[in-house]
């Protein structure tokens, strides 16, 4: 079957003011003096998965709530400028926005703006329908109103893949995306045992492929019932934030599992592009692309005996 879209991106549009801060936790004081100072720009998780795929030479396009406000208006710009095609649905609420605090190490803590959505919110199934059935392969955000479109896009047969964030294995609104998706990224930070975890998600759900990401200590893998690790990465330059690393990550993953990588590759490939975002300021919405991805990879082979 002949396909129009490569990834199609469900949720995670919005918006993120970067504080950088002295120290996380934030010291108790009156006032800070912020340098570099305070930048409000376009991009959360849905946004960055959808830039990285496209960059990679995806063809991707991204479904999500928008409001008809200053920081929709920053999504759609994002979106138009690098060429990513969007379509947004009206949120009378607004868009979604979220604070960043960063940390000098480039450690973060994102503080999000509940009042931007409901649980009344939908996407229209005949949207979800029709781009679904375009579609490769479906990444869904785990962002309100995610969930109530996965029935649909299994529904369609298309493959389904997402991002637990930093899920602590027991949250039970995580579960609903866990146990729908075929191919599953989670942060191991608030895991105590990450494969313990990750086959409690194959077992329970439908996954064939679960990835625990663990910054510097690479990643772990379940692959059809089998367990592996994956180093990480040299990133290219020092670490300045670890803000849309994982993003990254699933978004190099996809475009090796798409290209018939096995998923062990794939992992590499994840691992390669984290390290790469991880060299990017918060204030930025960049993406590696696919010469610098082939060449950190490469390298990356090189330097493990391969």
């Amino acid at each position: 079957m002949d396909h129009e879209i490569d990834v199609l991106v469900l949720g995670g549009a919005g918006v993120d003011t970067i504080v950088h801060v002295p120290e996380l936790p934030v010291p108790f004081a009156d006032s800070h003096m912020i340098r570099p100072g305070i930048v409000t720009r376009a991009g959360q998780s849905g946004d960055f998965v959808a830039l990285a795929t496209s960059a990679l030479g995806l063809r991707t396009h991204h479904l999500d709530l928008l409001g008809d406000d200053p920081e929709g208006d920053l999504v759609r710009a994002l979106h138009r400028d690098r060429a990513v095609p969007l379509t947004a649905v009206h949120q009378p609420l607004g868009t979604k926005r979220a604070v960043n605090l960063v940390g000098p190490d480039g450690r973060r803590t994102s503080l999000y703006d509940a009042t931007r959505s409901a649980d009344s919110d939908r996407l229209p199934e005949t949207l979800v329908r029709d781009l679904a059935a375009s579609a490769r392969h479906a990444h869904v955000v785990i962002a309100q109103p995610c969930a109530h479109a996965l029935p649909l896009l299994r529904e369609t047969g298309v493959t389904i893949s997402t991002d637990l964030h930093d899920w602590n294995g027991a949250d039970p609104y995580h579960e609903t995306f866990a146990h729908q998706a075929d191919l599953v990224f989670l942060s191991a930070a608030a895991l105590d045992d990450p494969q313990r975890t990750m086959r409690s998600i194959a077992e329970r759900g439908r996954a064939r492929v679960v990835v625990a990401t663990a910054g510097a200590d690479g990643a772990y893998l379940l692959a059809d019932g089998e367990p592996a690790h994956v180093p990480a990465a040299r990133p290219p330059a020092p670490v300045v934030d670890s803000n849309g690393a994982g993003d990254a990550f699933a978004a190099a993953f996809l475009h090796a599992w798409l290209n018939g990588e096995p998923p062990r590759r794939c992992a590499l490939h994840g691992t390669v592009a984290g390290a790469y975002a991880c060299t990017v300021p918060a204030t930025r919405a960049d993406s590696i692309g696919l010469t610098e991805l082939r060449a950190g990879v490469a390298e990356q082979e090189r330097l493990r005996g391969r």
